[in-house]
């Protein structure tokens, strides 16, 4: 019974250290937040409460990135309907429109490399987006609607043209005008990749 009171309050504080860090991430960014500030906002006592918990101030940002990637993946719902190439378009844009969130810009896009390092930055965003982006590569090639082609690089090729075309939104002074565009080069990019249908023979 002890072991599991104390387990308990263990989840609470480090639940309450990453809930507060989501929200001064966000307002303030992680490197104009200060350790002091964090185990204040998350009424958790001493700095010691953060540390029991979490290496370093890196290590919390990291609890946080991890779980705003993974509610950005559970708001996503459905893939939609229609063919898997549909179906990726909608995710696809999907994490665009995602883009204009301010956690998901901060937090993801511009805090997200810059504090884990581009290449771990990058190995997150394959460990969440690479393996849906590749199966439905695969289906659209069982389907027909795709040439069957090496879908390895082609899924990473896609997934680095989503995060730039989202980190474009991020940084553009008009986030709303950068999402229409991201969202045409897209269509125009996924329109080169179909297999074309042949015209419709001539009636007679």
């Amino acid at each position: 019974m002890r072991a599991a009171l104390v387990a308990e309050r263990a989840e609470a504080t480090r639940a309450a250290l990453v809930t507060a860090a989501r929200r001064l991430f966000v307002e303030k960014g992680y490197f104009d937040t200060s350790t002091e500030e964090l185990v204040a906002a998350a009424g958790v006592g001493t700095r010691g409460a953060l540390y029991h918990h979490f290496a370093d101030k890196k290590a919390l940002f990291l609890a946080v990135f991890e779980q705003v990637e993974e509610d950005l993946l559970a708001a996503a719902g459905p893939a939609g309907s229609g063919d898997a190439l549909a179906r990726l378009r909608h995710g696809l844009l999907g994490f665009l429109d995602a883009s204009l969130q301010p956690e998901v810009q901060r937090i993801l896009l511009v805090d997200g490399p810059a504090v884990l390092g581009w290449r771990d930055w990058r190995a997150i965003e394959e460990r969440y987006g690479l393996g849906a982006i590749h199966a439905l590569l695969d289906l659209a090639v069982t389907e027909g609607t795709l040439p069957a082609q090496p879908l390895d690089v082609l899924a990473h090729i896609l997934l680095a043209a989503i995060d730039e075309a989202a980190l474009f939104i991020a940084g553009a002074d008009d986030p709303a005008a950068a999402r229409d565009q991201a969202v045409g080069a897209v269509d125009r990019l996924l329109a080169g990749l179909t297999i074309p249908h042949p015209p419709a023979p001539p009636s007679t």
